[in-house]
Order: structure tokens, then C-alpha cells, then sequence
């Protein structure tokens, strides 16, 4: 099963550097100097392989610069390149709190047990967000799939977390899961930062 660890976003500078949206919890493994990233253009099937020469954090962002990538016009056809992993080269976790990706996408979310509206479920995993405020969950609502709804992946909020079940459990502060709450993914993306660190801020 192949798994998205990065997307391109876009160029950064003429010198052939790129932004990379990071989609996996060990970025610092993944893109270190040195790696061997297998990538596939946009609406192509074949995978290519790019080496990193450079990695740097600049404003919150994954700078990545490429092996043979060296100015703007190199860069700027990356844009939208999807780098990949294989299910089966992940090692297992020997930590029962860690989670890869994969594993969480498609389980359903529901309200813990024990409030007024426990037991709720509210929607399905559509992926998981790698900010640089922390980490997010994208939830497709049950009620309407093409809006989202972002929880922020920490404890206070999200108490249970059970591959095995099938099953996430939230305990969501009020506010977070109101009408408004709820936006297009790509407006809500935007204000992903914004919103982790409101709720998470309520939690502490």
C-alpha cells in the first residue's frame, strides 16, 4: 500500500529549493540529507527518484532542496510531485500511543461517553495534519462529506484512540464542533494554526 509522507507545494527562491506539505510525523527521518524520496508528477504513474541535498525549516515550512534542481524553472516543475513510502517498509511501533497515518484514516470519530451527546458520531477521519502548531485531524462530517471539520490531536481532546476497535473517541471543548466550526476544506486549511491553538489553549 503506497502512503503520501509529502506533497510539492511550490517554489521558494530561484535557487531550486521547494515547499514541501509534510504528511508524516517523522519529517526529520524522511527528508534528511542524504534520502532517497520516490516521487510521482501529477497525473503521472511513474515514480522517480530525488535525492535531498538540503532540508531546512523556514517560517513554519519544510524547504527541501533536490538533487539536479538548482534554479526556479527546475523547482517550479515539481509543483504538485507527491513523495511516497510503502506501507510495508514502515517499522512497527513499539509505543501504543504512536499512530501512523494510514492507520487512522477512515476510522469514525464519535463523542466519549459520559456527556449529553455521548456517543455521537460525527464523521470519518479524511486525513491527518502536520502543522507547525501541532498536529490536526481532518474529519468529513457524516452529515455533509464535503465539508471538514479540524480537531486538534492531543489527549485533552482526543482521549481514546483504538485501531483495533475501529474507533476514536473525542471530547471536544465547547465551541469546536458548532455549526460555523465546520468549513470547506480549503478555507479551513487555512485557519487550521489558528484553531489549534484556540482549543488547545482552552484545554490547558
Amino acid at each position: 500500500m503506497e502512503l503520501v509522507v509529502g506533497r510539492v507545494v511550490k517554489s521558494h527562491g530561484i535557487k531550486g529549493e521547494v515547499v514541501v506539505e509534510v504528511r508524516t510525523d517523522e519529517p526529520d527521518e524522511r527528508f534528511a540529507v542524504g534520502a532517497v524520496l520516490r516521487g510521482r508528477k501529477p497525473r503521472e504513474q511513474k515514480l522517480h527518484n530525488y535525492t535531498v541535498e538540503a532540508a531546512r525549516e523556514h517560517s513554519g515550512r519544510l524547504l527541501l532542496r533536490l538533487n539536479g534542481v538548482t534554479d526556479r524553472t527546475g523547482s517550479d516543475a515539481l509543483r504538485g510531485v507527491l513523495f511516497v513510502i510503502d506501507s510495508e517498509d514502515l517499522a512497527p511501533s513499539d509505543d501504543p500511543d504512536e499512530f501512523y497515518d494510514h492507520e487512522l484514516e477512515g476510522l469514525p470519530v464519535r463523542i466519549v461517553a459520559g456527556r449529553p451527546d455521548g456517543g455521537t458520531e460525527i464523521g470519518t477521519v479524511r486525513e491527518v495534519l502536520h502543522t507547525a502548531a501541532g498536529e490536526l485531524l481532518s474529519i468529513r462530517p457524516a452529515d455533509d462529506a464535503s465539508r471538514e471539520i479540524l480537531i486538534p490531536f492531543v489527549t485533552e481532546i482526543v482521549p481514546t484512540v483504538s485501531v483495533a476497535d475501529g474507533v476514536i473517541e473525542i471530547d471536544p471543548p465547547d465551541g469546536l464542533l458548532d455549526p460555523d466550526f465546520g468549513e470547506p476544506p480549503t478555507k479551513a486549511k487555512k485557519q487550521q494554526e489558528m484553531k489549534l491553538r484556540r482549543a488547545t489553549e482552552e484545554n490547558e
